[in-house]
């Protein structure tokens, strides 16, 4: 389950917890990650990123690291994927920080990082074969960034038939990638476990996001809206998915300036209508120009059918 919405990150998540380790091998072709393969032990445990390592990433290399135990390898994936971003997003300024994410995955223990090309990922252009999300990848960030989680599963697909880990690990943060992934494993029979890693936080409750160095300090402050309104939202979630709902729709349209895509709560396996037990409430928001995704778990005690009910850009 992820951390209360308030609770920081945990402060020995900036502390270096091997740095006598070796570097990580640097893996930039598809036949370089095979012949390191070969002398990898197992279990490999792959975690997936884009780069630009935060508190967040490190928190997903100490899980991989104890799910590989002392004999595994764990491989870190380091890929900006073209797929995932639509026209006008951030593709190009998407932040690229190779060199500090080497070392942050040396403190960690990494044994290798994989960091290709997209002309290596990709030889042939934009593949013509891609995932197929489902139902679950339509609504939500499906809606607002279509063909986001075809480019996500398909990415993911790949480096899952490249590296044929034991295990994946992935952030709750991103909960409904994580619900897509699950689901592509269960229902492609690949074979491999996925660990979730629950939210990493900065002390002033925001969740961490390579994206947040976009933010100004005018942002950030009004960006600190969005794990508010979660909150409040969890305060009242013992009152049921509509007292939840209407708490952080209250926080969120007190701030005209801040642009709402959608708040809803929802199963979290399905992000469909939540019933009684386990549900999320997700939500999605831009601060100045930067978008930003959250979601934080709840306990439903009665049973509930609620759709989206809430644009905040329609009432701004």
């Amino acid at each position: 389950m992820n951390q209360p919405v308030n609770q920081p990150a945990d402060p020995v998540a900036s502390q270096p917890a091997s740095q006598w380790a070796r570097p990580p091998a640097l893996l930039r072709t598809k036949a370089e990650l095979a012949a390191e393969l070969r002398g990898l032990p197992a279990p490999v445990v792959l975690v997936p990123t884009m780069g630009a390592l935060h508190a967040g990433h490190r928190a997903l290399l100490r899980a991989a690291r104890a799910a590989a135990g002392p004999a595994g390898g764990v491989i870190v994936s380091i890929f900006v994927n073209p797929l995932q971003f639509r026209p006008g997003e951030d593709l190009d300024r998407y932040p690229r920080t190779l060199d500090d994410d080497l070392a942050m995955c040396a403190e960690e223990g990494v044994r290798s990082v994989f960091a290709p090309s997209a002309a290596e990922m990709y030889p042939a252009g934009p593949p013509q074969v891609t995932v197929d999300p489902g139902p679950a990848g339509q609504v939500y960030e499906g809606e607002f960034r279509p063909g986001f989680f075809g480019g996500v599963l398909t990415v993911v697909l790949k480096l899952f038939h490249l590296i044929r880990p034991d295990v994946a690990v992935f952030g709750e943060k991103d909960a409904q990638q994580l619900a897509l992934v699950r689901r592509l494993v269960a229902d492609t029979d690949l074979g491999l476990a996925i660990e979730p890693v629950p939210t990493v936080r900065d002390p002033d409750g925001l969740a961490t996001s390579s994206r947040n160095r976009y933010l100004s300090a005018a942002d950030r402050a009004l960006a600190l809206t969005l794990p508010r309104a979660l909150r409040a939202a969890q305060a009242r979630a013992p009152e049921g998915a509509t007292a939840a709902l209407a708490a952080a729709q209250k926080v969120l349209r007190a701030e005209p300036a801040l642009a709402v895509d959608y708040v809803a709560v929802v199963d979290p396996r399905t992000f469909g209508p939540p019933g009684r037990g386990p549900a999320l409430i997700v939500a999605a928001v831009t601060a100045g120009g930067t978008r930003l995704i959250d979601n934080v778990p709840v306990m439903l005690t009665g049973t509930h059918s609620e759709e989206r009910d809430f644009r905040g850009a329609a009432d701004h």
